[in-house]
């Protein structure tokens, strides 16, 4: 739930260039015939993407699990000026006030449901908050990424105010990627405070992700390399996908 992980979240993050997958997520919606609307982000994290997103001119509500994430994405767009709702759910279980243009789950947030069973769910989900004819957007960390360039691997870093341990085992048997992070962060008095995390991830096949997802009843499944509007390249590191919620042929909303 990422309680203590929150308060240093964004400064491991860094790097990330939100800017740029803002400008991908939006080039990939308006292909898609959705250039604006209504947006729910699921796994919505310190909104980092949520805040750039709606300057471009959706109107986003940021959805995640962890509250403490969600505190410090409300204090980001109150600083921001952005006027976002940010609604502690579950992506599996979406509750929203009003159909969305689109559902986007960014940065592995997919990666972390372990099961067809919560992926489906996330897919029935998705669908049901979906207007007819709205998209589904997200990404997910490539199986060759989680077992080539994180699994079994020991990374560190030392900065001025965090130092951090992160270690990673892949297993071969349940195609997921176990991490333990133990990070130290400076204090004012000149102290340290250790914080460790534990996360999961799976990687899923681009195909059973498609087949999961047309078994929730979406049409026009398709996947893309990373943040490529192009086929994936072998030995890709990170997919895009999207769908669309498919309309009955009397032009109704379709299933429920």
């Amino acid at each position: 739930m990422y309680t203590g992980f929150a308060e240093v979240y964004d400064e491991l993050m860094a790097d990330v260039k939100y800017e740029e997958w803002a400008d991908f997520y939006a080039k990939m919606m308006a292909a898609f015939g959705i250039r604006t609307g209504k947006i729910c982000e699921c796994a919505c994290g310190t909104g980092s993407l949520t805040i750039p997103l709606q300057k471009r001119g959706f109107h986003v509500t940021g959805v995640d699990m962890s509250q403490d994430m969600l505190w410090r994405a409300a204090q980001k767009a109150r600083d921001a000026g952005a006027a976002i709702p940010f609604v502690r759910q579950d992506m599996r279980k979406l509750h929203l006030h009003r159909p969305m243009d689109a559902v986007l789950a960014t940065c592995d947030g997919v990666n972390y449901l372990l099961t067809d069973e919560d992926l489906l769910a996330f897919f029935h989900s998705a669908y049901n908050a979906l207007r007819p004819g709205g998209g589904l957007f997200f990404d997910v960390s490539t199986p060759y990424k989680l077992k080539n360039a994180l699994g079994n691997q020991i990374i560190c870093d030392d900065t001025e105010n965090i130092t951090y341990l992160w270690q990673n085992t892949f297993s071969e048997k349940n195609q997921q990627v176990d991490m333990h992070l133990c990070i130290f962060v400076k204090q004012e008095d000149g102290l340290y405070k250790r914080i460790d995390e534990e996360q999961k991830q799976h990687a899923h096949e681009a195909k059973h992700l498609m087949d999961l997802m047309h078994q929730a009843g979406f049409d026009r499944t398709m996947v893309f390399g990373n943040r490529r509007m192009e086929q994936p390249r072998e030995n890709e590191q990170r997919w895009h996908f999207a769908a669309v919620r498919r309309l009955d042929p009397d032009g109704t909303e379709g299933r429920q």
